[in-house]
C-alpha cells in the first residue's frame, strides 16, 4: 500500500507541473495588464514602466517563466501583485476556510445522500420514492449561486434566522470560545447547505442504484433465508458491497465542490480560496491565481488518492501491488 500510495504521488508531480505551467501561461495571454488596475490614465508612463519592472512584467515571456519556475522549484510562489504580501502567507490564512467549508459539505453530502439513497432503495416504487427523486432532480438542477441568494432573502432578510454573509460576527474577536464556536457554525450553515445539497442529492441516486443491485444478489436472500433481521441484512451485508461505488465519489465530490466553493463563497462573502480567486482574477494577480491553482491542483489529487485508499479499508478483497 505504502508503495502504491508513493507511486501515485510521485506520478502526480508531472500533473502538478503541467497544470501550473498551462495556468502560467494562459493568465498572461489573457486581455489586460494588471498594471492599469493600480495607474490612473494621467500617470506619468515613466511610473507605470518602472511599475511593470519592478513586477517582472517587461521581460519576454519566456524569461518569466524561466524565473517563475526557479521561484517555484525554490518553495517560493512570489508576492501578491494586489495584497502586498507573500502569496504563502496569503493562502495559509485562507485555505483552513475552505477546508473547513468543504469537509463539512462533503460531510452533509454523504450523510444526507446515503440516507436518501437506503431509504428509496428499501421503499422503491412507493410514493416516498418517487418523492424523493423528484425533489433530488429539482435540487440537483438548481443554480448554486440562484439557491444561495434565494436563501439569504428568505432565510436571513425576512425570517432573519441565520446570518446572510461572512464567516465572523464583526465582534466575534471579543467572543468567548464557546460563542465563537457556535457563531461560525451558524455563519456555516447556508454555504454548506448550498455547497452540499446538489452533491446530496446526486449521491442519493447513485446510492439508490447500488443498494438495488446488491438487495438481488444470491447471499442476500441466503442471508435472509437463515433467518437473520432486515437491519442486520441491509447494514452489514448489503451496505458493504453497495458503499464501494459510492467511494468513488468522494474522490469526484472534491473538484465538484471546489468548483462550486468559487460560487458559493462569492456569493456567501465567505473569505476562502474560492472568492481568493475570483478577487485574484479580476485583479490580474498571476502569482495569487498561480498559487489557487496549485492548492486546487493539490486537493483533488489528495481526494482521488484517499477514494483509492478507503477502497482497501471497505473491501479488504482490493490490493494494490
Amino acid at each position: 500500500m505504502f508503495r502504491y500510495i508513493l507511486r501515485r504521488v510521485l506520478s502526480a508531480v508531472p500533473l502538478l507541473f503541467g497544470l501550473l505551467t498551462i495556468t502560467f501561461f494562459i493568465i498572461r495571454l489573457a486581455p489586460g495588464d494588471p498594471v492599469s488596475l493600480y495607474v490612473q490614465g494621467d500617470v506619468d508612463p515613466r511610473y507605470a514602466e518602472n511599475l511593470r519592472n519592478a513586477l517582472g512584467l517587461s521581460d519576454p515571456l519566456p524569461v518569466q517563466y524561466v524565473k517563475w519556475l526557479k521561484g517555484t522549484l525554490s518553495g517560493e510562489l512570489g508576492m501578491s501583485f494586489s495584497k502586498h504580501a507573500e502569496v504563502t502567507r496569503i493562502l495559509a490564512q485562507t485555505l483552513p476556510n475552505t477546508l473547513l467549508l468543504t469537509f463539512f459539505a462533503l460531510l452533509f453530502n454523504f450523510i444526507i445522500g446515503i440516507v436518501l439513497g437506503i431509504v428509496t432503495a428499501l421503499k422503491r416504487g412507493s410514493a416516498v420514492d418517487h418523492t424523493v427523486n423528484v425533489t433530488s432532480l429539482f435540487v440537483y438542477s438548481m443554480p448554486e449561486f440562484w439557491l444561495g441568494l434565494m436563501l439569504i432573502l428568505g432565510v436571513s432578510l425576512h425570517l432573519g434566522l441565520l446570518p446572510a454573509s461572512g464567516m465572523h460576527s464583526p465582534m466575534a474577536k471579543y467572543m468567548a470560545m464557546p460563542s465563537y464556536v457556535w457563531d461560525v457554525a451558524k455563519h456555516m450553515v447556508l454555504p454548506v447547505f448550498v455547497l452540499g445539497v446538489a452533491s446530496a442529492a446526486a449521491t442519493g441516486r447513485y446510492m439508490r442504484g447500488s443498494l438495488l443491485e446488491v438487495i438481488n444478489q444470491d447471499y442476500i436472500r441466503t442471508a435472509r433465508a437463515k433467518g437473520l433481521s432486515e437491519v442486520l441484512v441491509i447494514g452489514k451485508h448489503a451496505m458493504r458491497n453497495a458503499i464501494i461505488p459510492i467511494i468513488t465519489l468522494l474522490g469526484l465530490s472534491l473538484p465538484f465542490l471546489l468548483g462550486g466553493a468559487v460560487i458559493v463563497e462569492t456569493v456567501f462573502s465567505w473569505p476562502g480560496m474560492g472568492k481568493l480567486t475570483i478577487d485574484a482574477v479580476f485583479a490580474r494577480d498571476y502569482p495569487l491565481i498561480i498559487g489557487c491553482t496549485l492548492v486546487s491542483g493539490v486537493m483533488v489529487i489528495v481526494g482521488n488518492l484517499l477514494a483509492d485508499v478507503l477502497y482497501v479499508l471497505v473491501d479488504p478483497r482490493i490490493r494494490y501491488e
